[in-house]
């Protein structure tokens, strides 16, 4: 077996940012340290900092009066915040700076009296974050059947958005749609889908075609992981997503000799060493490790963290 080692892959800036903002947040102010939503979708993220102390609640009433509350990567409505505010919790906003950008796009869209048409998946925090920002003026659409059933008064003036760990492929067919539906619908200056986002896909794209088997580290509930796993799918490549070594099934390598490792955007890279580390010891895999471009970007903790970090 040959293994090709994907790069980039794996944590990008906003996830390293939220999740040493939850490492330092417990070293400064003890435990427990309550986290709206899971930090990152990844579960080994989850379960290490669960061991160490965080409590991770889907509803605010959760939280007692006064603690400490970690908003997570994916972002919060204005509601959410709003009711952190109501219960004196001491909030630490580890938001990524992207998903920030598009709820700022969000407000002047809607302050401008546009309709702003959401593409993005159903159910997802950041997506439900950002819709809360102006929910009277957000619709939501995942597909180009769901742009051909929009129905507007002639005088709308519209404007779209997209999440951030979207498939570029597919936004762009969504968004040119749009246009063709709707000529005069406005847009960000800068389109929303994030570099680590794009990166990743782009590495699989161009890997893949070398590979027989692609295997995807990242969780079930990670957008932009499951979109690497389509995307190796639709070059014709069999593509697994897994979230760790254990998930790794015999039948997939017969006959197949090259097998492309990667992980999303939320996957440690612990776990794609234990994977590596299972391929070797299992397959007597030989590993090479092909970069498409290199990452240098780097986010600022949240305001409350920045002096902690720098203590001795």
């Amino acid at each position: 077996m040959q293994v090709i080692l994907a790069s980039p892959r794996g944590f990008c800036a906003g996830v390293n940012m939220a999740v040493d903002s939850l490492e330092l947040a417990i070293q400064a102010f003890g435990t427990p340290i309550y986290v709206y939503h899971e930090i990152v979708h990844n579960k080994y993220d989850g379960e290490n900092f669960s061991r160490k102390g965080a409590v991770f609640v889907n509803d605010l009433a959760e939280v007692p009066k006064g603690a400490y509350l970690l908003f997570s990567a994916h972002g919060v409505s204005p509601e959410i915040r709003r009711i952190a505010r109501a219960r004196s919790l001491h909030a630490i906003d580890a938001t990524c700076p992207l998903v920030t950008k598009v709820h700022l796009e969000a407000i002047r869209f809607a302050k401008e009296g546009r309709t702003i048409i959401l593409i993005g998946h159903e159910g997802h925090d950041e997506v439900i974050g950002t819709m809360g920002e102006a929910p009277e003026a957000i619709v939501l659409v995942e597909s180009t059947e769901d742009v051909d059933r929009l129905q507007f008064p002639p005088e709308t003036r519209l404007a779209y958005l997209t999440q951030t760990t979207l498939s570029v492929d597919d936004a762009n067919r969504i968004i040119d749609r749009l246009k063709l539906r709707f000529p005069a619908i406005a847009g960000p200056p800068k389109e929303d889908i994030c570099y680590a986002t794009q990166n990743r896909q782009e590495a699989v794209r161009i890997l893949s075609q070398e590979a027989d088997v692609v295997l995807v580290l990242g969780s079930q509930n990670s957008s932009n992981s499951q979109r690497l796993k389509e995307l190796a799918a639709e070059s014709g490549v069999a593509s697994y997503l897994i979230d760790g070594p254990e998930d790794i099934i015999d039948c997939w390598f017969q006959g197949h000799e090259t097998v492309l490792v990667t992980a999303g955007a939320s996957a440690p890279e612990s776990v794609v060493q234990a994977c590596v580390s299972h391929l070797i010891g299992r397959y007597n895999a030989q590993v090479r490790w092909k970069s498409i471009r290199e990452e240098e970007v780097h986010f600022p903790l949240p305001r409350q963290l920045r002096t902690i970090s720098q203590s001795p």
